[in-house]
């Protein structure tokens, strides 16, 4: 199977902003972006795969006008954070995630491992299916952990996958 891991395009925020789950909306350049997306979707897909956040979804339906939505494709879910700054959360709490995010849970919010129990469990079930070329829209943090699984990466490691807006990555799965 040929999946296509696609970065949602350029939203607007502020820098410093933490953003997972908060709704963005897209950039302006977003038509341009789109058509760079469909150029890397050569010969199209068989399904669409999408996380629920506008920013995804507006560009799932730009590329088909019928996709599924998963919930299991969402960012980091960083609950008390979400909408804030970087310099404006406990410090001393941020401290402690950024020193074990992956076992660390922002405050009402998600760890690394949790992510990565719901996007592994997908990748799962998807490699049960029997589509030959999937499209699946979603977050640079969902596509760093699927990436990790296909190549058996340390968690710990996964901010090392650099994956730009509007970025297309292709996987081959092999079940």
């Amino acid at each position: 199977m040929e999946v296509f891991l696609i970065r949602h395009t350029t939203p607007v925020f502020e820098p410093g902003l933490i953003y997972g789950r908060k709704e963005l909306v897209l950039d302006a350049g977003f038509p341009l972006e789109l058509e760079a997306v469909r150029s890397e979707l050569n010969g199209g897909f068989e399904i669409l795969y999408s996380s629920p956040a506008l920013r995804c979804t507006e560009l799932a339906r730009a590329l088909s006008p019928e996709f599924i939505v998963d919930n299991r494709l969402q960012e980091l879910d960083f609950g008390e954070w979400e909408g804030k700054t970087w310099d404006t959360v406990d410090q001393p709490a941020l401290q402690a995630w950024m020193d074990d995010y992956v076992n660390v849970s922002t405050p009402g919010g998600e760890s690394m491992m949790q992510m990565y129990a719901r996007v592994s469990e997908f990748w799962e079930e998807l490699g049960q299916s029997d589509y030959e070329k999937v499209a699946i829209v979603t977050h640079a943090g969902v596509i760093r952990l699927i990436l990790s699984i296909v190549n058996q990466m340390v968690l710990t490691s996964i901010f090392d996958i650099k994956v730009a807006y509007g970025e297309v990555v292709r996987v081959r799965f092999n079940g």
